[in-house]
């Protein structure tokens, strides 16, 4: 098992040593840990465990966390509901206590050092096996951590003693190394860091193709080429040699592939750029190589050279790299508060400003409000002029910030510079500044954000405070009275009261007579209240029409009370059809001289009424009674809307001349109505017979009717 540690010094990345804190246990824990095992002897724990264990860790399975615990040459696994005792398959006799465990960092497997100097290997379900190495070393270690890679199929453990490093796996040989002071292992996602006083150091596997590339003797493409790209600079025809090997195996596009991929994996930048310049010449011999692969990791050395160097402090390999994204990074970044350097890798990278750089002013943004050395007019000016228009920056979040340091008028400041009036008014309720919101959300001309602060004023203020509110206000004031006339009539009716509204008043209390009021006496009181707030407001029409309305309802209930049948609610018009149908002339009469119906409109109602109830001979008298004011057409086309033609004969006999053809053409005498037409020697007229002339029975008519024209174009 080969494998090589790479050095930064000196350490410059304090976050590892806050994890090396994480990793601890004292003897609090332990206690912990005690207690909890005390707590699930009920269920099957070990009963009488009187000393803390000698080790235990936390499994992973199937998203439920277990603890695995040794207490002499037992282990047991617990949850929170029961405890069950545990062997490990296929594990060395002799056994007397387990000195340490360790799982590694995907939870997927787990490693046992036991008394006996044997280290077991399995899976982390303890259900196989994969390997067991004998160390030879019974004294206890300070640490054992995993060191392996992802989907690699190699499996190593790193054992610790005091100044003493190995690493084993399911090879029959370990490696050793001497530390040179104490030291700390923090195993990570592709390898373990090893930390002390003065030095940081990384052990990992080395990766496929940097073992192909770098060991002794190599002949592998990507080494070839490398070798070919050194001759090259030295201008020795060596290179053409090189090149040729690998053209001649067909490995030129392997060769290329493994050195860009061993660049990523290096650590020094003189490395990296030597593997890349032989990919890049190699890439001068390949027809159509996709630079995709090439320009990526070009890109991404950078990045990981850049906040690899010491004044940053983020020594991140490649693999933990592509495994955090580029963004994860960039919120370290902005955590760390490396604003300059965040923002100089979104536009390398060439990031969208959404994701970038707009993202990152606005932590900036954040960040700069919590300066309370600086004045909020100096803060609020430098956001602006930092941010001003970048889209994706919420000023309202920025305002928000600054609410919660408690400096209420930087976040007013900054609210001014929110182009949301959405964003800006429930922050401004959330700071009690209710009114400055109310004029926000008007100004939006968003009704729903309007309604919103209106209703958290309502509850905010008293009731004579809210309603100078809203009179300062008047688009406010009118969706309040739109909101009150479905949701609270009373609370409507005291803001007309307050602004001496009477003509609202009036309508308002109109429309309670019929939506509140069942007897008919109060129906007729809450009208007469109507009645006077229309006088007051001097409006005599209205004033007059409700206490024509009053009259109404007096007489419709004294109908109903003398002659039966539903009168109440109706209007005059149908009350007074209603009398006609019933046969009530002389009370229909009596109620339109009352109410100085017209008589046109008077003969209409009786017209139809009496059309309807097909009392001809009543019809007949009525139209004898005087001289008809609406004429006697509206007679002919009543009975033909009857279909009765007799009756309507009788009527056109008696309309008069300038609508004598209408009428008998309504009765069907197409005949008579074409001799009249001559007769007037009205254009219209013939016109009007002549489309009435259908079929053979009318031709005669027709003839006529064309011989009238010719005769009247000639003279």
């Amino acid at each position: 098992m080969d494998c090589y540690t790479a050095n930064w010094n000196p350490l410059g990345d304090s976050a590892f040593y806050r994890k090396y804190e994480l990793y601890s246990m004292d003897w609090d824990l332990k206690e912990e840990l005690r207690d909890c095992l005390v707590a699930a002897a009920p269920y099957g724990g070990p009963i009488g465990l009187q000393s803390a264990p000698s080790c235990w860790t936390v499994l992973c399975q199937d998203r439920v966390a277990h603890i695995l615990l040794a207490v002499g040459p037992d282990l047991y696994l617990l949850d929170h509901a029961a405890c069950s005792a545990v062997t490990p398959p296929g594990l060395a006799p002799g056994v007397s206590s387990f000195l340490q465990m360790a799982v590694s960092f995907t939870y997927r497997h787990l490693a046992l050092f036991t008394d006996t100097g044997y280290i077991w290997m399995g899976t982390a379900s303890l259900k196989e096996k994969l390997c067991e190495f004998n160390c030879n070393i019974r004294a206890p270690p300070k640490q054992m951590v995993w060191c392996s890679r992802p989907r690699s199929k190699e499996r190593a453990v790193v054992v610790a003693w005091e100044r003493r490093l190995m690493v084993v796996g399911d090879a029959p040989e370990s490696i050793q190394f001497v530390l040179d002071e104490d030291s700390y292992l923090v195993p990570e996602l592709d390898g373990v860091r090893i930390f002390s006083r003065s030095t940081h150091e990384f052990l990992h596997e080395v990766p496929a193709a940097s073992e192909e590339i770098f060991k002794i003797a190599s002949m592998a493409p990507g080494a070839l080429l490398l070798e070919a790209q050194k001759e090259y600079e030295k201008e020795s025809q060596k290179a053409d040699e090189y090149l040729r090997e690998i053209q001649e195996l067909g490995q030129l596009t392997q060769a290329v592939q493994q050195c860009i991929e061993a660049a990523g994996h290096e650590h020094q930048p003189d490395m990296q750029k030597s593997l890349l310049r032989a990919a890049s010449f190699g890439k001068c011999f390949l027809d159509r190589f996709p630079p995709d692969s090439f320009v990526h990791m070009c890109q991404d050395l950078r990045v990981l050279n850049a906040v690899r160097d010491y004044h940053i402090g983020i020594p991140l390999t490649y693999s933990q790299y592509k495994q955090l994204t580029i963004q994860v990074l960039l919120d370290r970044l902005v955590l760390r508060r490396l604003y300059p350097l965040a923002i100089q890798i979104c536009e390398y990278l060439r990031l969208p400003e959404v994701q970038g750089v707009s993202r990152i002013l606005a932590h900036w943004a954040c960040y700069k409000v919590q300066q309370k050395d600086v004045s909020d007019e100096d803060v609020a000016r430098a956001i602006n002029q930092k941010l001003g228009d970048t889209p994706g920056v919420s000023y309202s979040d920025i305002a928000a910030r600054a609410y919660g340091c408690g400096r209420t008028e930087l976040a007013i400041k900054l609210l001014e510079y929110e182009p949301r009036s959405g964003e800006q008014v429930p922050l401004l309720l959330k700071m009690k500044r209710s009114k400055l919101a109310l004029s926000k959300a008007i100004e939006s001309g968003d009704t729903d954000l309007v309604f919103t602060v209106l209703l958290h004023l309502k509850n905010e203020l008293n009731r004579g405070d809210f309603f100078m509110t809203l009179r300062n206000q008047p688009m406010a004031l009118s969706l309040y009275r739109q909101f009150c006339k479905h949701q609270e009539l009373e609370t409507l009716k005291d803001l007309y009261n307050q602004d001496d509204n009477h003509q609202e008043l009036g309508s308002f209390h109109i429309r309670a007579s019929y939506a509140a009021e069942e007897r008919i006496e109060g129906r007729v009181a809450a009208l007469q209240t109507a009645a006077d707030a229309f006088y007051k407001a001097k409006n005599e029409f209205a004033a007059k029409a409700t206490e024509d309305q009053m009259r109404l309802l007096r007489l419709q209930r004294r109908l109903e009370d003398e002659l039966g049948g539903q009168f109440l609610d109706l209007s005059l018009h149908d009350t007074v059809t209603t009398l006609i149908l019933g046969g009530h002339n002389k009370r229909a009469e009596q109620l339109a001289r009352d109410f100085r119906i017209p008589d046109k409109r008077l003969w209409w109602l009786k017209l139809t009424a009496l059309a309807d109830l097909e009392d001809w001979e009543e019809l007949e008298k009525f139209s004898k009674s005087k001289k008809s004011p609406i004429g006697y057409l509206p007679f002919v086309e009543i009975c033909m809307k009857q279909h009765n033609k007799y009756e309507a004969k009788k009527y056109a006999s008696r309309v008069g001349p300038e609508q004598k053809v209408k009428a008998l053409l309504l009765v069907g005498d197409v005949a008579q109505a074409a001799d009249v037409a001559i007769e007037h020697r009205n254009e219209a007229e013939l016109s009007l017979v002549l489309s009435h002339c259908t079929g053979a029975t009318d031709g005669a008519t027709a003839d006529k009717i064309q011989r009238a024209r010719a005769q009247a174009q000639k003279k």
